[in-house]
């Protein structure tokens, strides 16, 4: 494309400038080819002539379009280079305050220096599963994907984090350890994923430090392997140290610190375990002071150094090893203040007692006069002999130092090492992702040696990341067939070459080492011989010859050859290190056990003198060793960095660049300056240039054709997407070499997007105007016409209207005149009174100031006498009460020291074994002797006890005859009182009179004159209160309308109040809910994990012989929540302990063994209560015969009186029937007895009935002769000996063969009845025996505790002793009345289950009182009606709604039922909830036969089954949705049915008669409801699995509305499309499985309301997902995407209304995704739009409100940013807002469910169960 097509007018530049890098300018002329210069205008409005190049005759850049500006991908600009890049970081970071962007695969992170919300749990789970490219850039992005390829392509993963000091680069690796730490968990129980983590602190406490850019730099680089197994489950990491800034440890630049570990110590010295290290402040030690900024604001290093300790506890390293290391640490800081002094020009010397050196040395174990020794002298040694020589004080400090970096970097990797070893485990590493934290490229005013290493390290890594991008680009063409060229990109492997190649620098440098007389100089010689001509990435300064420069890859860099020699050395005196190594400390050496020789390579130090000292013969043993030389820190550095690029070549690796906005670490400010210098430092500009030349703009065809279908006309469009967009290219762009066509995508040259966003700005534009001049044509004809209108009728209005006010205004006039001069009158007079009342006023409050100050100051000197006096006092009382508390303090630690020695000897002998078993010896002897040992003592506090009775007696006695004798002292003394006090009254009476008489003359004449002044005063008042008079009439009219307004605001406060307040209490009813629900889900899943422990345990015990293990029992009750495992039964406790402690230690072993000795002596005691209370019983029983015999003599007596009576009464009804039969023979000869006649029939059915009351008279008397002779049986054989006679005279009477045969089954009877009763006795003692044991037990314990208490109380003194009395009575007595309620309520609920049974039976006798009034009718009646041939119908059999089993058979019925019921099949003919109420029938059968343990067992067996088929198949929606239907309709029948009236309101009369009868199982309910809500939080996770990938491809990505949004140019991370290709999907997909949801739960018979909150819960969860994935990507943030979720919304609420849900408050629950929404579309520019804003956006918090304004994105070119200043104007508004600061909404809260009472009307007794069920066994009752 010609240049004159794209630099025309209005066309946008970017130029050079000194200050921003790069300025802005829009082209006021267009450009023709051959111009020399640009004439442009800046944005500040200047005109400028820009210069072009006469050589190159390039032009600018030119600027991207708007909609193009703030992308999430760098390589989604169209014009790609540095300005552009530039100012899209600048944009994003400054105004929208995003700190994250993608440069193809290179992540770029600004340090915005504020703590920002976006690191915590709830952004990890938004970003956990996504696509890189899907959401907004995060360093948790780049996690994702390194953990998402390691678990798809098995291949090891690297994140590498780069950049300078201050740039973030350790949070940044820090936060993707925390990713994988809480993505992937752990695979063990050792939580190594804490461990991970806890290695931050250690590393950041010994490896970082303070410096000018940075308050926590890492000086020093590390490599951390996150190690994962199989199931890609964290099981270990390890770590690789890379040059450790040694340096820093003696010397730190101004406002820089030594590294943190020394300041922590120091700001914690004052701690108790820290004092034997001597520490004090850090400003006392050289190490710490040089840099003069011993404190970070806003770091307690106190606190610091608690949780590095608290790290290293957790990475296993203990108490003792960490005061080791501080130990060593301390020892540093008092070696470097050791101040080494010039004893002469060639020598030194250390004082002698030197304290700090006292203080090294105590602290590393070395001796005093060794370590002086060394410190100032050296050993040479020669082919001969060896030397001593002494150091002069420079060498001798420079010794010194270097010992202690030498210490601190052992410290350093040992404790890596020990670090490494927590982080290891045994687990097998399936794959690991390696995190780099590795300085980046480094350039100062002087840079040394650590700059030339780091540099060397970022050379190669770039060359690394060079080919790895070069690499992705050409696969990316590749694989779409695109032809392409080899891309030139700059390699830097020349500058490698110079530094590492044969004779390069380091060759060099160690070659120098190596010289006997090696130096600097020298080596910089070689250095300018070797390269200086040959290389041209080599050049000498021209005003040095000691240094040199490097042409680096990011720029050009100057050495300072000062101490590369030296550094590159690494030299320590041998000698230090041998009394080091000889140290007493085990820590220490443990340090240098591995030591190497660290003399020098020619074993002297260059440049020194003098004379020897000493001369020894040389070691020959060590001659050897002495040759070996250690290898130097550059070959070190350059052996690990290239065992690292093998590492990283390895893995796949992940590129994360950190940039240092601004060296003032101030918050969101962008420096462009250093931005870009560190742009090109760490390659991101590179990536930029590769990607620029080939085709860095990308589309896929069918986004290509929804973007610009707005530039193809009709007849383009083809069914073929790609054909069609072939057309359109070519019509288009005319060259072709600017665009490729791929396989799937078409790839462009840099800037031909901008000119197709170009060609499709002006074809909108186009179409606006002329829609815009068609609707202001209108708008100004309809605003015309409405205009005059008005104005005519304002005419009129306003010419009536001025001269009604002229007439007014001139009567106004006159009035006002008249006015001026009254009130100018009165204002006068009024003013001049005022002054005459403040003048007076003014007067006395002087005089009354200047008395009361007068007043004042004696009382303050008095009142001061005694508060020093007092103050005197008190500080001796404290004086001697410290001293007091100190002596105290002193013995207790010396007892509490001799105490712990004593307890430590106790326990030594407890542990061991063989102690316990002397201590068993003879136990049974011991528990005889104790048990009559506590006999005595109980014998010994009842005397006590009496003793103290007697005294207390006499003690009140005593106290009542000392109060009556005080009480009559003090009547006596009161008297006299008395009459002392009258004498003194009287006197006093006397004066008072006098003084009153003159007081009374002095007031009689001041009255006199007050009276004249009132009359003068009451004159003036009456005319004050006319005018009053006046003014309060009107203020009362004023209050009346206030009071009535006031009233009705109280009214409307009232009831907002109570609006409010309900409202508050249904949130804290729906909190309570919730918090309940949520401890039944937590319970839910510790009941799990139990199962599966159990399970676990359960193939453990089975796999190891021998080991025994005893079920568990259950309650039916507390099944759910109770797990109750005994070993065995008492019987067998002692196997079963021996069969437990098998596995476990000697600890535990002594423990359970002296445990069941004390329940083998406890149940010896309760078997000698259980025999003294059975003894007690007999005797009880004794007497009990002995009076039941008494009062049975008097019943039988009685009882033989009735039975004369009823013979007497049968006599009689036989002698009657014997006259009936007579007189109805004698009537046979008349025509009215015959047979078949009326009076006939009449007295033969009297006869029968008297027949039948005769046979029920003789039943009667034979149950009472059968039970007289059983009760006769059951007497003693005693008494049975003495009365044979009237047995036999019983018997005897018995004649006729019937009556003994009715006596013979009397008998049965009556011997069931008795063995019945002889049960119930039983089970009554057994009840009585337990009770009575209970009581015994309680006594005990009650006795032991009174006896403590007394034995304390015997302690305190008189009045604390009764206090304590007292106390214990109230305890007693509340314990007493809590065990009344109980009783009381236990009573209450007996009575209201009795009342109930007795309604039921009422209501059962009444039914049969009323059939049995129907049925009796009086003989005259009968004789009166015609007679009817009586016809009884047979009546079926009447279904009482009951299901009976055999107890055999639960187990198949819970199977068929519940197990093996199939949703999708069986269960789709049934009828809805069937399943419960077929248990609820058997239940009820079990209920009517009184059968407690069937009850039991069903209702158990019922809750585990539900709970096993949701734990089978708890993923299926089918299953949970029926289980949950059933329970629920189960716990709806178990209260409709209960009795209570509270759910028998909508009862049929014959659904009343179903209740239950003898069980109320309110408390089985209330397991069930809790079951129901398990099942209701499994069905709704179920849901949420289901719809959570749907929602946001549905919602958010998907266009419902085609061709409104289109779609924006992406980069390199492509997001998901928004077309709705095959397998996407979208809104209909979401709206069909809702309906799916919908149908399943009504096709169950799931409650209405229960489906509401359903719908509620789907709703929300779709409502949370859609926003935050809002608020985490900025590419869905437009206003077209705003109307597409509106419209979105719009559906799912016609969802509703078609289901008829809308007052089920799912609609509310999508409110804050809809306030987003209209958020996207309002306008934001205005303060009226700001307040409107605020208002509407009541449901979004502020944090959300912001941060969609901040990724407001416009897609088209009329769409305009958002403001700061108006993101600012939004905050101020909502400053005031109390809520929480979380961004994101919470996916994982439920809403609290209930469950509303809902009835069935269906009949129990109708209900058929299908053969498909094989219930078969069950039989209808």
């Amino acid at each position: 494309m010609a240049a004159s097509e794209l630099y025309t007018k209005c066309a946008r530049v970017w130029i050079p400038d000194a200050e921003e890098v790069w300025k802005s300018a829009e082209l006021t002329k267009d450009y023709k080819n051959g111009d020399a210069s640009l004439h442009l205008m800046l944005e500040d409005g200047t005109n400028i002539e820009h210069k072009l190049d006469p050589k190159t005759k390039n032009l600018p850049y030119l600027r991207n379009p708007d909609i193009l500006v703030g992308e999430n991908d760098l390589t989604a600009l169209s014009y790609l280079h540095e300005p552009a890049v530039l100012h899209n970081l600048k944009v994003r970071f400054v105004d929208s305050k995003l700190i994250y962007t993608y440069c193809g695969i290179v992540l770029v992170a600004i340090n915005p220096y504020e703590t920002l919300p976006i690191y915590g749990t709830d952004i990890i789970n938004a970003y956990s599963g996504q696509n890189m490219g899907d959401m907004d850039p995060h360093i948790f992005a780049v996690a994702e994907e390194a953990y998402k390829q390691m678990a798809r392509d098995e291949r090891n993963q690297s994140i590498i984090v780069s950049g300078e000091s201050g740039a973030g680069k350790t949070v940044s690796a820090k936060y993707a350890m925390r990713y994988f730490a809480t993505v992937s968990g752990s695979a063990s129980e050792a939580n190594v994923e804490e461990k991970v983590l806890a290695s931050n602190p250690i590393m950041e406490a010994i490896g970082n430090a303070k410096t000018t850019r940075n308050d926590n730099s890492s000086r020093f680089g590390k490599y951390i392997e996150i190690g994962f197994d199989t199931r890609f489950r964290i099981i270990g990491a390890n770590m690789r140290t890379y040059l450790l800034e040694k340096s820093r440890v003696v010397f730190q630049a101004d406002e820089e610190r030594n590294y943190h570990i020394f300041y922590q110590l120091c700001a914690s010295s004052h701690l108790p375990e820290f004092k034997t290290l001597k520490l004090s402040s850090a400003n006392d030690f050289l190490y710490t002071r040089q840099g003069r900024s011993p404190v970070i604001d806003g770091v307690d290093d106190t606190k610091e150094l608690s949780t590095t300790r608290n790290a290293f506890t957790l990475l296993g390293i203990n108490e003792s090893y960490q005061m080791g290391l501080f130990q060593v640490l301390a020892a540093i800081l008092h070696l470097g203040n050791v101040d080494i002094k010039d004893r002469d020009a060639d020598s030194s010397v250390i004082a002698p007692n030197n304290r700090h050196l006292t203080a090294f040395c105590e602290l590393v174990g070395v001796t005093y006069q060794d370590m002086s020794q060394w410190l100032c002298h050296r050993k040479l040694k020669t082919a001969t002999e060896t030397y001593i020589k002494p150091l002069p004080r420079l060498q001798a400090t420079n010794a010194r130092d270097a010992l202690s970096k030498h210490i601190y970097a052992k410290l350093f990797n040992w404790i890596v090492e020990h670090v490494n070893k927590a982080l290891i485990t045994s687990v097998t590493q399936h794959s690991f992702i390696g995190v780099l934290d590795i300085y980046g490229f480094e350039t100062f005013e002087i840079n040394s040696f650590e700059q030339f290493c780091i540099n060397y390290a970022n050379e190669k890594l770039q060359q690394q990341f060079n080919m790895h991008v070069f690499k992705l680009e050409q696969e990316e063409y590749m694989k779409e067939q695109i032809p392409w060229t080899l891309i030139d990109f700059y390699d830097n492997q020349p500058c490698i070459n110079l530094i590492e190649a044969k004779m390069g620098i380091l060759d060099l440098l160690d070659e120098e080492c190596k010289m006997p007389k090696g130096s600097d100089e020298s080596w910089a010689q070689k250095l300018y011989n070797t390269h200086l001509k040959t290389c041209s990435l080599f050049e000498k300064p021209r005003m040095s010859n000691r240094a040199f420069i490097i042409q680096h890859f990011a720029d050009k860099v100057e050495y300072q050859c000062d101490g590369f020699l030296e550094k590159n050395k690494d030299t320590v005196n041998e000698e230090q290190i041998n009394v080091l190594k000889a140290s007493k400390f085990d820590l220490l050496v443990e340090l240098f056990q591995d030591e190497e020789k660290a003399t020098s390579p020619t074993g002297q130090v260059p440049g020194t003198g003098g004379r020897t000292r000493l001369s020894v013969k040389p070691d020959k043993s060590r001659q050897k060793s002495s040759k070996e030389h250690k290898k130097t820190v550059g070959c070190q550095f350059r052996n690990s960095l290239q065992m690292l690029m093998e590492t990283l070549n390895a893995t796949t690796p992940h590129y994360v660049r950190c940039i240092k906005p601004n060296d003032f670490k101030m918050a969101f400010s962008f420096d462009p300056k250093r931005a870009v210098q560190q742009l090109r430092a760490c390659g991101v500009l590179e990536t930029i240039r590769i990607s620029a030349a080939g085709f860095p703009s990308r589309w896929t065809y069918q986004e290509f054709f929804s973007r610009y279908r707005v530039l193809m006309k009709q007849k383009d469009v083809l069914p073929d997407k790609k054909l069609t967009c072939k057309n359109v290219m070519e019509k288009l762009v005319q060259d072709q070499d600017k665009y490729q066509f791929g396989k799937t995508k078409i790839f462009f040259r840099a800037g031909q997007v901008a000119y197709l966003e170009k060609l499709r700005a002006d074809k909108l534009r186009a179409a606006c105007i002329r829609i815009q001049k068609t609707i202001r044509c209108w708008l100004a004809r309809k605003k015309y016409l409405r205009k005059r209108s008005a104005a005519i009728t304002i005419q009129r209005f306003t010419r009536g209207y001025q001269a009604r006010c002229l007439a007014k205004f001139m009567r106004r006039t006159q009035a006002a005149t008249i006015i001026q001069k009254y009130q100018r009158m009165c204002v006068e007079k009024k003013r001049y009174r005022q002054k005459q009342a403040a003048a007076l006023a003014m007067q006395t409050i002087l005089r009354a100031y200047m008395a009361r100050q007068k007043y004042q100051a004696l009382l303050r000197e008095h009142k001061m006498v005694i508060i020093q006096k007092h103050v005197r006092g008190w500080l001796a009382r404290c004086w001697y009460k410290r001293c007091l508390v100190s002596i105290v303090y002193l013995q207790c630690c010396i007892r509490r020291m001799r105490a712990r020695r004593e307890l430590k000897k106790l326990k030594i002998e407890a542990r061991s074994v063989e102690h316990f078993k002397k201590l068993n010896k003879g136990m049974e002897n011991k528990i005889m002797q104790l048990q009559r040992r506590i006999d005595e003592q109980s014998k010994d506090n009842r005397s006590v006890n009496e003793k103290l009775v007697s005294l207390e007696t006499s003690y009140t006695a005593e106290t009542e005859r000392m109060r009556g004798e005080l009480s009559r002292l003090r009547g006596v003394e009161e008297e006299a009182k008395n009459k002392s006090n009258q004498v003194s009254s009287l006197l006093e009476e006397l004066e008072r009179l006098k003084k009153e008489l003159s007081a009374t003359q002095k007031e009689k004449k001041t009255i006199e004159d007050w009276a004249q002044t009132y009359r003068d005063e009451m004159e003036k008042m009456v005319s004050e209160l006319k005018d009053q008079n006046g003014s309060l009439k009107k203020e009362k009219d004023d209050l009346n309308r206030l009071i009535q307004e006031q009233s009705q605001q109280m009214t409307e406060k009232m009831a907002r109040a109570i609006a409010q307040e309900t409202q508050q209490l249904e949130t804290d009813l729906n909190e309570e809910r919730s918090r309940y629900q949520n401890l039944l889900t937590e319970h839910l899943r510790l009941e799990e994990k139990y199962d599966d422990l159990k399970e676990e345990m359960v193939s453990t015990n089975v796999s190891k012989p021998g080991h025994r293990r005893t079920d568990s029992t259950h309650s039916s009750n507390e099944s759910e929540y109770t797990y109750n495992s005994e070993y065995a039964e008492l019987e067998e406790g002692s196997r079963a302990a021996e069969d437990v402690t098998r596995g476990m230690d000697t600890s535990l072993t002594l423990k359970l063994q002296k445990r069941l000795t004390e329940l083998e002596q406890e149940k010896q005691s309760l078997r000698n209560e259980l025999e003294n209370k059975e003894e007690q019983f007999q005797r009880a029983r004794a007497r009990d015969d002995a009076e039941f015999k008494k009062a049975r003599g008097a019943e039988l007596e009685y009882e033989s009186l009735k039975r004369q009576e009823l013979e007497s009464e049968n006599k009689k009804l036989k002698h009657n029937l014997v006259e009936m039969r007579q007189s109805l023979l004698g009537d046979a000869a008349t025509g009215a007895g015959a047979p078949g006649s009326p009076a006939y029939k009449v007295l033969l059915e009297q006869l029968n009935s008297a027949c039948e009351e005769l046979d029920v008279r003789k039943e009667e008397v034979l149950i009472l002769r059968s039970q007289l002779v059983s009760q006769k049986e059951a007497m003693h054989h005693k008494e049975t000996m003495t009365e044979p006679s009237v047995y036999a005279e019983d018997v005897s009477k018995l004649k006729d063969a019937d009556e003994l045969k009715q006596a013979c089954i009397g008998l049965k009877d009556t011997n069931r009845l008795l063995e019945h009763q002889l049960q119930t006795e039983r089970r009554t003692y057994n009840n009585e025996v337990e009770a009575l044991r209970g009581e015994l037990q309680n006594a005990k314990e009650e006795n032991n505790r009174q006896q403590q208490l007394l034995a304390q109380n015997l302690q305190l003194p008189p009045e604390a002793r009764i206090e304590a009395s007292l106390q214990h009575e109230i305890t007693r007595l509340t314990n007493e009345n809590l065990d009344l309620m109980e009783q009381l309520e236990k009573q209450d609920r007996t009575i209201r289950k009795l009342k109930k049974q007795l309604k039921v039976y009422s209501k059962r006798i009444g039914e049969m009182g009323a059939g049995q009034a129907e049925g009796q009718t009086s003989p005259g009646q009968m004789v009166d009606e015609p007679i009817h041939p009586v016809n009884i119908p047979r009546r079926e059999k009447d279904f009482q709604g009951m299901l009976e089993y055999k107890k055999e058979d639960e187990l198949k019925l819970v199977k068929n039922l519940i197990l093996e019921l199939k949703p999708r099949g069986v269960a789709v003919n049934l009828i809805p909830g069937l399943p419960a109420y077929i248990l609820f029938m058997c239940l009820r059968h079990a209920d009517y036969v009184n059968d407690d343990q069937k009850v039991r067992t069903l209702l158990t067996s019922t809750i585990n089954s539900i709970k096993k088929i949701l734990k089978k198949r708890g993923d299926d929606f089918e299953t949970v949705s029926f289980w949950l239907a059933n329970t629920c309709r189960f716990l709806h029948c178990l209260k409709q049915y209960s009795g209570d009236e509270a759910f028998m309101k909508h009862n049929t009369q014959r659904q009343n008669e179903h209740c239950l009868s003898n069980f109320d199982l309110a408390e089985y309910r209330q397991v069930i409801s809790d079951l129901a809500i398990q099942i209701y939080q499994q069905l709704i996770k179920c849901m949420e699995n289901i719809l959570q990938p749907m929602i946001v491809s549905g919602m958010l990505e998907h266009e419902t509305i085609q061709g409104v949004s289109g779609v924006k140019p992406t980069g390199l991370r492509k997001r998901t499309s928004s077309i709705a290709d095959e397998g996407t999907y979208t809104l209909d997909s979401i709206l069909r499985q809702l309906s799916a949801f919908h149908s399943t739960m009504c096709q169950h018979g799931t409650d209405p309301e229960l489906i509401k909150q359903v719908v509620k819960q789907q709703f929300y969860i779709i409502g949370a997902v859609t926003l935050n994935n809002l608020l985490l990507r900025k590419d869905m943030c437009s206003w077209s995407k705003g109307m597409q979720i509106r419209y979105n919304v719009s559906q799912l609420e016609e969802w509703l209304r078609d289901k008829g849900l809308m007052t089920c408050g799912a609609k509310e629950t999508l409110e804050p995704l809809i306030q987003a929404a209209q958020l996207l579309q309002v306008k934001k520019k205005t303060d009226e739009d700001a307040e409107a804003i605020c208002s509407m956006c009541l449901a979004l918090t502020t944090a959300q409100i912001v941060k969609v304004l901040n990724l407001y994105t416009p897609v088209n070119e009329f769409e305009e940013r958002v403001s700061v200043a108006f993101i600012r104007t939004i905050q101020t508004r909502l400053r005031d807002r109390c809520e929480s600061p979380q961004l994101l909404m919470d996916t994982k809260m439920i809403y609290p469910v209930t469950f509303p009472f809902s009835p069935s009307s269906l009949a129990l007794e109708t209900i058929q169960i299908p053969g498909s069920l094989n219930l078969g066994f069950l039989t209808r009752v």
